[in-house]
């Protein structure tokens, strides 16, 4: 089992940046492929980007490539989301999720585990 907690949510204004971070317990968590969804209110969860348990491959939803990236660091057992040029439709509820399997998907139910999430909202 991975335990995820969500940090680094908060208010900012359209151009502003965020960092979230996601701090993961438990099992060996570099062997965790890691995955970042939000979720807006009235709608699904959608994916945003995912990272491999190397760091070396990575995947991003088409409305966040160029602005968002994601990164890891094992040694810290931490993933994290750096979101530049920040959109009012990036607001949403963000999630950490990890799956056991390799492979980057962008389907929820694939991701074995979920940490509760973290608020960002852009005003504009």
């Amino acid at each position: 089992q991975v335990q995820l907690v969500e940090s680094g949510g908060g208010l900012v204004q359209a151009g502003g940046s965020l960092r979230l971070s996601c701090a993961a317990s438990g099992r060996t968590f570099s062997s965790v492929v890691m995955g970042w969804f939000r979720q807006a209110p009235g709608k699904e969860r959608e994916f945003v980007a995912a990272i491999s348990w190397s760091g070396g491959s990575k995947r991003y939803a088409d409305s966040v490539k160029g602005r968002f990236t994601i990164s890891r660091d094992n040694a810290k057992n931490t993933v994290y989301l750096q979101m530049n040029s920040l959109k009012p439709e990036d607001t949403a509820v963000y999630y950490c999720a990890g799956r056991d399997q390799s492979g980057l998907t962008t389907v929820v139910p694939l991701y074995d585990y979920w940490g509760q999430g973290t608020q960002v909202t852009v005003s504009s």
